[in-house]
């Protein structure tokens, strides 16, 4: 009886792990952009200019992204990369409903904002 709970929780674990193996029709293309954008914001982040420190700072709270990412604005850093993972979020949305066409007009919009 033991053998064939093992047996049947091992065959449960495969189906799970198996089941985001599942791609769409743009997935490896979306993975591809996806790492330019992010060599591109880690580029950015090591090259920009400092801000002024925020009284939050002061009191020792940690940055939400909400906070990064208003402090970027404020310096005109990251509109590209915003585009771009916006961009990236339809793709994904339509690589997941198997729409190709959408996905790559999606992911052209992505490379033309990295482009910038």
């Amino acid at each position: 009886m033991t053998l064939h709970r093992i047996a049947s929780g091992a065959a449960f674990a495969l189906l799970l792990t198996a089941q985001p193996g599942l791609a769409g029709p743009c997935t490896q293309e979306i993975d591809q952009v996806q790492k330019q954008v992010d060599a591109r914001i880690d580029a950015a982040a090591g090259a920009g200019r400092a801000g002024a420190e925020s009284n939050a700072a002061r009191l020792h709270r940690e940055p939400t992204p909400a906070s990064i990412a208003a402090a970027e604005q404020k310096l005109g850093e990251g509109k590209s990369e915003e585009a771009a993972l916006a961009a990236l979020g339809s793709a994904r949305q339509a690589d997941q409903a198997g729409d190709k066409a959408e996905c790559d007009a999606a992911l052209a919009v992505a490379k033309r904002a990295l482009a910038q």
